[in-house]
């Protein structure tokens, strides 16, 4: 998750037996990322962390946590005895906003998925769940290369990768659906975003599934495609920019709804009385695919 008051945060939820770990912003930004576990299901294995300023990315963090399950937790055989105990990889990331900035954002993701991908390696294959702020609309190129593992970066406008516009009225709107109108790149925005020179075509191997499209949802809070209507509500935006995606490891077996639209109205922006942040929480309860424990 996004935090910007961590020690807070990390008070009140070790009341309920969690424990956390954060990882800082780059620069002069007082926020960071943050990820936290239950002390009595899960034991932190391993932990990392991108700066992604040393590969000339701006400030922005991403985080991974390797989570193994404790043997209470863990899958039980015929005879009530522990079988096997499973381990998993967290990741977590607040992308670039700037949404004429699409060569960084998509640098950023890129690296992100690639650590995920050789950490998952080095601790056997475990499964993956990424998640964060994506600064990025459902549907988008950066959505797109998530879910289908690939993309072309001379298909799209660079300032159009993560599905943003500078819109009507001098505030930032998100649109659906991605441009097919590419713009000219200079060197530099290829190579920020593909991370070699010459290199245009990406792909990555996770083979990720959005959470919230794997279960069935509302048409009062899913668009069409299956994801929230809205993550995030403040006086320049409404729309879907936070996400959890999954290997095939594990199977979404429940999620928490988002608020629809007309309470979001309602209540006239976020963060309110009511809710603490102009982000709504994603919440999904998983299975690993080969038994039958529960994240």
């Amino acid at each position: 998750m996004e935090v910007d008051r961590f020690s807070d945060l990390a008070d009140l939820l070790k009341e309920d037996g969690f424990k956390g770990t954060y990882k800082a912003r780059t620069g002069e930004a007082c926020d960071g990322c943050a990820i936290f576990w239950k002390e009595d299901m899960f034991t932190l294995m391993h932990q990392e962390s991108i700066e992604f300023r040393d590969f000339n990315l701006r400030d922005n963090v991403a985080q991974f946590c390797v989570l193994k399950m404790r043997p209470n937790h863990s899958e039980k055989d015929t005879n009530n005895k522990i079988s096997k105990t499973q381990t998993l990889l967290i990741g977590n990331i607040h992308a670039l906003f700037n949404p004429n900035r699409g060569d960084i954002k998509m640098g950023q993701i890129r690296l992100f998925v690639k650590k995920a991908h050789t950490i998952s390696g080095e601790w056997g294959n475990i499964p993956v769940t990424i998640a964060g702020d994506l600064n990025s609309a459902p549907q988008s190129a950066i959505y797109k290369f998530l879910a289908s593992s690939e993309l072309d970066l001379l298909q799209y406008d660079r300032r159009q990768l993560s599905g943003q516009i500078e819109g009507y009225r001098s505030r930032w709107e998100f649109i659906r659906a991605h441009t097919k109108a590419a713009s000219s790149w200079s060197e530099e925005e290829l190579q920020l975003a593909a991370g070699s020179e010459g290199i245009t075509h990406l792909q990555h191997y996770l083979q990720l599934c959005s959470a919230y499209v794997g279960v069935p949802g509302s048409s009062c809070t899913r668009d069409g495609y299956g994801e929230p209507l809205a993550t995030s509500y403040h006086s320049k935006f409404m729309g879907t920019v936070d996400y959890i995606w999954h290997s095939k490891g594990l199977i979404p077996v429940g999620v928490v709804e988002t608020l629809p639209i007309d309470i979001l109205r309602k209540n006239g922006g976020l963060p309110s009385e009511e809710w603490g942040s102009d982000h709504l929480a994603l919440v999904c309860k998983l299975a690993f695919a080969d038994d039958s424990s529960r994240i």
